[in-house]
């Protein structure tokens, strides 16, 4: 089971990440920003906004897939780290600069997720110990 939360939850880290930066990057391909036909030719004339919508789709489906067996608390929890993944590409995507407050942040992203994972943890073993101590 393990196993299927690694894999999953990093499957959902990919495909998040990728829809976000592809969101990013059609944007930058449809600037100027304008409400028109012309701009919205502009979007949806590059392959990007393509890749966002599955990225976006493939995301779901897996986060569905994960909420039949994985945990609610460190689940949701552990969908954020999109945030630090984004983070990361956009330095080697767009240039971006990783500050210290943002570089803290992403440590206490992480952190919180440990923490909830290693919370959730002790309470599924405590559960498990509480039923054989009954049988």
């Amino acid at each position: 089971m393990r196993k299927f939360y690694l894999i999953g939850f990093a499957l959902l880290l990919l495909f998040d990440t990728i829809g976000h930066c592809s969101f990013k990057m059609t944007a930058i391909a449809a600037e100027p920003l304008e409400a028109n036909v012309e701009w919205l030719a502009r979007i949806f004339g590059q392959v990007w906004v393509y890749i966002a919508i599955l990225g976006y789709i493939l995301t779901f489906f897996t986060w569905m897939i994960l909420l039949k067996k994985a945990p609610i608390g460190p689940a949701f929890a552990a969908s954020h780290m999109e945030v630090v993944t984004v983070m990361f590409v956009s330095v080697w995507l767009f240039n971006e600069q990783i500050t210290v407050m943002r570089f803290l942040g992403a440590i206490f992203i992480t952190a919180g997720i440990v923490f909830l994972a290693l919370a959730e943890k002790q309470i599924h073993e405590k559960e498990n110990r509480i039923v054989h101590d009954s049988d």
